[in-house]
């Protein structure tokens, strides 16, 4: 019986092990547990959302405060198309975070960043060909194109000496998006060096509307390999969304996958970014407690656990302190949604927004609780302990997990 250890990712000349821990933000996958990925061979997922805020926790820095107090004279304003992030302030937290985490670098895998083209910034272009182009300055192994189709990516960076270098792919749901981005970055003459293709059964933003259930992941995976061999294009692809046992990952590898990404049981290691706390509300979580809502403004749907405080809170748009969903006018569905909610009851001291929420502030506060469906089988990965809390695990604990075992079994903490 094979186990993913009998496998091996190969990228371009790089031989890896065939696990990519897939980007979680914000700063839920950290430097630490993409470094701890790197260091046992496989592929970790820092993450770019927030990167100001994530520095001003990570490294001291005062973005957040800077940016509220240039802005605050708008703060009861609903128009936002003022509020502007400096660019260089966005190159210079871009490059703290990729250089520090990339000069602890050991091992022989690789750390790659999952950069989100939804977050907008009121400035989609600008925004975006900073965060890639300094991340590549700064010596990231690679970038992960997510949260949206990218059409446009490759050509903010082909004329970077690392265009070549950087391992770059892109996050797909379905043979149509990479058909489209295929045809997009044609014209770079650069092909993507893999392909994560995201099934409906992953956590936080989902590539697939509120009919998800209705997709599955190995189909889609079988659709696009059958495309690209008739294609004669050899990308390889990374299944991902749902994939929690090493048989799991095993079966998509013996269909002719390339490596797996993996995310949800790494949301209750030492090395994850949630506060404990939070990481022992994914350990109790039960099935009916996920859901798959369309509270975020960014018009995808989301997976996330329904106790999440980010539901049903009518906090005042953050835009000045944050706006990384602030499309180039200016516009967050949130705030449409809050104002109508205050005009609604002008008497209430605190409104409640239910079909929106600010993501921002919520991300930030680890307060929107985005999880894959298989949250409510992280009981079984760990132990029990006396005062009633999940041991949490460490992420070498759960990665050779991945790779060593067999017949759908989980390893236990000693």
């Amino acid at each position: 019986m094979k186990r993913v250890d009998d496998f091996r990712l190969r990228l371009g000349a790089d031989e890896l092990v065939p696990i990519m821990v897939g980007g979680m933000g914000v700063d839920i996958s950290t430097a630490d547990l993409a470094l701890e990925t790197a260091r046992l061979g496989g592929v970790g997922h820092i993450s770019d959302a927030m990167l100001p805020t994530v520095s001003d926790r990570r490294y001291n820095t005062k973005y957040v405060k800077n940016k509220l107090q240039q802005y605050k004279f708008n703060v009861a304003n609903a128009d936002k198309s003022v509020v502007q992030f400096d660019l260089g302030l966005i190159a210079e937290a871009t490059a703290t975070h990729v250089a520090r985490t990339m000069e602890r670098k050991r091992g022989p895998g690789m750390v790659f960043i999952n950069c989100m083209e939804k977050l907008t910034m009121n400035a989609p272009k600008d925004t975006l060909r900073v965060r890639l182009r300094t991340a590549m300055d700064h010596g990231i192994d690679g970038i992960t194109l997510a949260a949206g189709l990218h059409l446009g990516s490759f050509a903010l960076i082909e004329d970077h000496p690392r265009f070549k270098d950087v391992k770059l792919g892109i996050i797909v749901s379905s043979l149509r998006a990479l058909q489209l981005f295929l045809k997009k970055s044609a014209r770079t003459g650069r092909m993507p060096d893999y392909v994560v293709v995201e099934g409906p059964l992953a956590g936080g933003h989902l590539g697939f509307g509120m009919d998800w259930a209705q997709y599955d992941l190995a189909a889609i995976v079988a659709e696009i390999t059958d495309w690209l061999r008739e294609q004669q294009l050899d990308i390889p692809l990374i299944p991902a969304g749902g994939i929690f046992t090493g048989t799991d990952a095993v079966n998509f590898l013996e269909a002719g996958a390339s490596a797996v990404q993996v995310a949800t049981r790494f949301t209750v290691t030492k090395e994850c970014g949630l506060p404990d706390e939070v990481k022992q509300d994914y350990f109790k979580a039960k099935e009916d407690e996920i859901e798959v809502n369309q509270i975020s403004p960014t018009g995808y749907p989301m997976r996330m656990l329904k106790s999440s405080p980010a539901i049903g809170s009518g906090i005042r748009p953050n835009c000045e302190a944050y706006g990384y969903l602030l499309d180039s006018s200016g516009n967050c569905q949130y705030i449409e949604a809050y104002n109508r909610e205050v005009a609604a009851h002008p008497d209430a001291k605190k409104v409640k927004v239910f079909d929106k929420t600010c993501l921002c502030t919520h991300m930030r506060n680890f307060d929107c609780w985005t999880c894959g469906h298989y949250t409510y089988r992280l009981k079984d990965t760990s132990s029990l302990d006396d005062n009633g809390d999940y041991r949490l695990l460490s992420a070498e604990h759960v990665f050779n997990d991945y790779l060593y075992s067999t017949d759908n079994r989980i390893a236990l903490p000693d």
